[in-house]
């Protein structure tokens, strides 16, 4: 018989951000090792949920500093609860998250080495990225990629970055998933394959792929940010399993 309780790590999710993307986070991660293990097997998880209407403000007020220290409390009371590794389901938030994670004796599985090693695997070096504002206009996911992958990342124009995180805070974050919507980020996203000469599609929000994936755009190769996260900490909460 197999012993009982079996070795793998306590995955530990820093959630609420949305929580439309901390319930997928969620079925990924259960969805993946009962994949891997079969029968009535599911991931070991944590989750500590944060509210969601203090992300959005201060995200909007660029309040950096103040997300780092709302987060931190929340990140360790996942330390606190038994967590072996921390995922943060938000792209955003890496940014705040860069200030926690040297202090933490856990480590944190950043959203971006998943999808940066998954591109490269595709054999591509350009390529769009779609997400909240601050992803899109800043730099520090973008050179993440650059830095560790070797990736050049172009982003839509101010107008289509607006409407792209307009979508995202008004319709996606709140589980509305419009067809108008899905057309609009297949028109951008044709638009920076045509003139920018993006190779592929990085949906840089966890909430984007259920607007838009694959199938919306067969020929033009997509990263589900998410799914490529859970899937990289699955690998790393069945590593001692023989």
């Amino acid at each position: 018989m197999t012993p009982r309780p079996l070795p793998q790590k306590t995955i530990g999710l820093l959630g609420g951000s949305s929580n439309i993307a901390t319930m997928e986070y969620y079925r990924f991660l259960n969805d993946g090792v009962n994949a891997r293990l079969g029968g009535w097997e599911i991931a070991e998880t944590l989750i500590v949920g944060m509210n969601f209407g203090n992300i959005e403000a201060m995200v909007r007020a660029d309040d950096w500093d103040g997300l780092s220290t709302y987060m931190r409390t929340k990140a360790q009371a996942l330390v606190a609860g038994g967590a072996d590794v921390i995922l943060c389901v938000s792209n955003t938030l890496h940014r705040p998250l860069a200030a926690i994670a040297p202090d933490l004796p856990v480590p944190i599985l950043h959203i971006g080495d998943p999808t940066g090693q998954a591109i490269k695997d595709a054999g591509l070096q350009r390529v769009a990225l779609f997400g909240t504002q601050p992803i899109m206009r800043l730099d520090y996911m973008k050179h993440h990629w650059r830095d560790n992958f070797g990736l050049e990342i172009v982003t839509p124009t101010p107008d289509e970055q607006h409407e792209i995180d307009r979508i995202i805070f008004d319709e996606l974050v709140k589980g509305d998933i419009r067809d108008a919507s899905r057309q609009r980020y297949v028109a951008i996203a044709n638009r920076l394959r045509a003139d920018e000469g993006a190779q592929g599609l990085i949906l840089g929000c966890t909430e984007i792929f259920l607007l838009l994936d694959q199938p919306d755009i067969p020929d033009f190769p997509m990263f589900n940010t998410a799914r490529l996260h859970c899937d990289a900490a699955v690998d790393l909460a069945l590593r001692d399993l023989k």
